[in-house]
């Protein structure tokens, strides 16, 4: 890649001048151990050419579970194994609640939205997000809906065509996030809600490509220069526009009395605060708001969809012991309702394995502590990046016994009941744990389910053959492109 090249060649020549300007990085409070960076490239020599978790993972066995490493000119503390992630995440939770920037998307939001802020700005949009999405989500009739809109009008009624099922998960969790927000659902072949899911698609999987790790390491250089980070942009900002569109509409139509989903909820609140001046109920704070819950609730869910219905290719006989269950409980007349999940415990271990063995955001969203902290006899000082390494815990050989093997036995006691397990956090932890976690895990139980009321799924591939290494894994882990048919049970 040419272009590649010549950044290196440029990001060397100007490494060199800010080296000569510069001297050697002075030693920041009394961090973790690790790599001794470079002026300006930082721990840039001991990174694995795969990406940044590789990276990780690899130091980790050099320094154990607690380390330094520079992100170029930046020191971020690694936080490895459950242990330490849940030390940090729950038992300073306080300490360790702010958020880190991820270089790739950082213009797109600019500190603003419920995911990317802090303070009191988070905190504010945070409890206003949590009881509002309950609100909508799963105290509203929006699971009815959802069901009633069966899996099998969304799959190609064509009985048994090859297809990429990307699309299918997409549209189905999509219109779950759209309800709750846009108080709408759309029509599966609407072109401005296709486009829109494609939007995210290719967000998703640029912000996870290696290009993106590369940026994480110089965005203040790289930023200046064309990249995955102007594409990534130009996206959001498109989305944007149609969330911008959406508000006006639900603005000129507005009943204070009836507020219909999320933004009208919030449109009112900002009313309300109109006449206090630091309020952070303020437009800007809603388009972001807006934005992160829709691209974290669609491209999550499906995602972890997509990977699930890989293993269930790959692991028939785990398909086969989902579809018994399913018989048994729910048997073929009714839709799944959300109190069958307690008496499925081994379809649920399978959910549960599904989100382990995907892992879908493996390094974690950054972390920074917000004030000078002492952690395991280090002190982490105030601003000072933390990575909670999601992918160390939920392949952690002392909570797995097979972690790099998918087994849904991981999940169950002796007597086939599910049983919890304490590295098991595709959520995260503490403060910042995933605010829809509640909404996605009644989501992949009740999609998951239907579809194999359904139907059976079926591969061109043979099930040794099934190649289940991540498409990209960065900030995001995605699944290799595949095919798989549908067939009427």
């Amino acid at each position: 890649t040419m272009e590649l090249s010549v950044l290196l060649l440029l990001a060397l020549i100007t490494g060199l001048l800010i080296l000569l300007a510069r001297g050697h990085p002075k030693a920041h409070g009394h961090l973790p151990p690790g790599p001794r960076p470079l002026p300006f490239f930082g721990s840039l020599l001991q990174m694995d050419r795969r990406g940044l978790l590789k990276s990780f993972l690899r130091l980790r066995d050099k320094y154990g579970d607690v380390f330094t490493v520079y992100l170029g000119p930046r020191p971020v503390v690694i936080l490895c194994g459950a242990e330490a992630i849940r030390e940090a995440l729950v038992d300073q939770a306080e300490a360790f609640s702010g958020r880190g920037k991820i270089a790739v998307i950082d213009q797109v939001f600019q500190g603003y939205g419920v995911v990317f802020a802090n303070g009191e700005r988070w905190k504010a949009l945070r409890r206003f997000s949590l009881v509002t999405m309950r609100d909508f989500g799963m105290a509203s009739g929006v699971w009815r809906g959802m069901v009633k809109e069966k899996p099998d009008s969304v799959i190609e009624k064509d009985q048994g065509a090859l297809q990429d099922p990307t699309l299918i998960f997409h549209s189905i969790t999509a219109n779950i996030i759209c309800s709750i927000v846009f108080g709408r659902r759309f029509a599966y072949r609407d072109p401005d809600f296709l486009k829109l899911l494609d939007m995210f698609y290719q967000s998703f999987a640029l912000i996870s490509s290696f290009s993106s790790q590369v940026f994480e390491l110089f965005s203040d250089f790289l930023k200046y220069f064309p990249g995955t980070h102007r594409q990534i942009y130009r996206n959001m900002q498109e989305v944007k526009d149609f969330i911008g569109h959406s508000v006006e509409k639900h603005r000129e139509t507005l009943d204070p009395n009836a507020p219909r989903d999320f933004i009208d909820t919030y449109l009112l609140r900002m009313d309300k605060e109109k006449s206090h001046p630091n309020s952070e109920f303020h437009h800007q704070n809603l388009i972001n708001t807006v934005l992160s819950l829709f691209f974290a609730g669609t491209e999550t869910t499906s995602t972890t969809l997509r990977y699930g219905f890989l293993l269930m290719l790959k692991y028939p006989h785990i398909a086969e012991k989902v579809h018994k269950e399913i018989d048994q409980v729910i048997g073929s007349h009714r839709p799944p309702a959300l109190d069958d999940r307690a008496k499925m415990p081994y379809t649920d271990a399978v959910i549960h394995e599904i989100q382990r063995f995907g892992d879908l955001i493996p390094i974690g969203v950054p972390h920074v502590v917000i004030k000078d902290t002492k952690f395991r006899g280090y002190i982490i000082p105030k601003d000072t990046e933390v990575y909670p390494i999601l992918n160390s815990a939920l392949f952690d050989s002392r909570y797995f016994d097979t972690p790099d093997t998918f087994n849904p036995n991981h999940f169950l006691d002796a007597n086939g009941e599910l049983k919890k397990n304490e590295a098991f956090i595709p959520f995260s932890l503490g403060k910042r744990i995933c605010l829809g976690e509640g909404i996605a895990r009644a989501e992949l139980f009740l999609f998951f389910t239907t579809i194999l009321q359904n139907f059976s799924v079926a591969s061109p591939v043979a099930p040794e053959d099934i190649d289940l290494t991540p498409r990209e894994c960065g900030v995001g882990k995605l699944p290799p492109v595949y095919q798989i048919r549908f067939l009427s049970r």
